[in-house]
C-alpha cells in the first residue's frame, strides 16, 4: 500500500542522525520534524531566520508570530533562536547545514531537481531553494512517484525548469526509498505491501533492481 504523506515524513526521519543541523523545505519536508526519534539532538533551521523549530502546534495553541519559511505556524524548542535571513542564507552557503529535506515536481536519474515553478503558473520566485541545492551536501527529496496524471516524476530528465544539477542524494516516494547513482536510480525499500513491478511501471528513469528489496521499516 502506497504511504501518505505523514508515512513519507516518518521514513525520512530515519535518516536525521543525532547532532544535525536541518533544513526543512515547503510541504511535506515539514512534516519530519513530527517524528524524529526523542532520544537524539536536531536543531531544525527555516531561511526565514528560525533555528530550533519543534514540531507543529496543537490546535488552539498556535502563535501567528511563530512561522515557517512556508508562512505555517510552528513551535520552537528551548534554546531557539531568530535572526534575518543575511544571517539564515549565511548558515546554508556556509554549508553548515548537515540535512536539507525538499519537495519536488521532477528529479532526474542524475539528481537534477525541479521544484519551483510550472511554466504558466505565476509564482512569487524560487525562494531559498537555489541556495539550498547549491550549497547543500546531503538532499534528500519527499514526494509521491507519481503526478495527479499517473505520470511518473523520476525521470531520465526534467522537462520543468531546473532549480538544481545533480544534487540529489536519495529520494523517499510514496512507493519506494532510491539512490541516486551515477549509473540511475537504486531501488532501497520499497513501501509495504508494494511490489518491485509497481516501483519500476511508475519510474521513467534507469531503475537499478539488485537482490531483494526489502520492505520500509517505519
Amino acid at each position: 500500500m502506497a504511504l501518505d504523506k505523514n508515512g513519507i515524513a516518518k521514513r525520512i526521519a530515519k535518516e536525521v542522525k543525532n547532532g544535525y543541523y536541518v533544513n526543512l523545505g515547503i510541504g511535506i519536508p515539514t512534516l519530519v520534524a513530527n517524528f524524529v526519534r526523542d532520544d537524539i539532538e536536531v536543531e531544525f533551521q527555516s531561511e526565514n531566520g528560525v533555528l530550533g523549530m519543534g514540531p507543529f502546534p496543537f490546535e488552539g495553541e498556535e502563535d501567528p508570530d511563530l512561522i515557517n519559511a512556508g508562512k505555517q505556524t510552528i513551535t520552537t524548542l528551548p534554546g531557539a533562536s531568530f535572526f534575518d535571513s543575511a544571517m539564515s542564507f549565511s548558515m546554508i552557503r556556509g554549508q553548515h547545514v548537515h540535512l536539507t529535506i525538499l519537495g519536488a515536481m521532477e528529479v532526474a536519474e542524475n539528481g537534477d531537481i525541479a521544484n519551483w515553478k510550472i511554466p504558466g503558473y505565476m509564482v512569487k520566485g524560487m525562494g531559498g531553494a537555489m541556495d539550498l541545492v547549491a550549497s547543500a551536501e546531503n538532499i534528500i527529496v519527499a514526494m509521491t512517484h507519481t503526478n495527479k496524471k499517473g505520470e511518473s516524476k523520476l525521470l531520465k530528465r526534467c522537462s520543468l525548469p531546473l532549480t538544481g544539477v545533480a544534487c540529489v542524494k536519495k529520494i523517499v516516494t510514496d512507493l519506494a526509498v532510491i539512490e541516486v547513482t551515477n549509473e540511475g536510480f537504486k531501488l532501497l525499500e520499497r513501501a509495504p505491501g508494494v511490489s518491485v513491478d509497481t516501483i519500476k511501471n511508475a519510474t521513467e528513469g534507469h531503475l537499478i533492481i539488485e537482490g531483494d528489496i526489502p520492505e520500509m521499516i517505519l
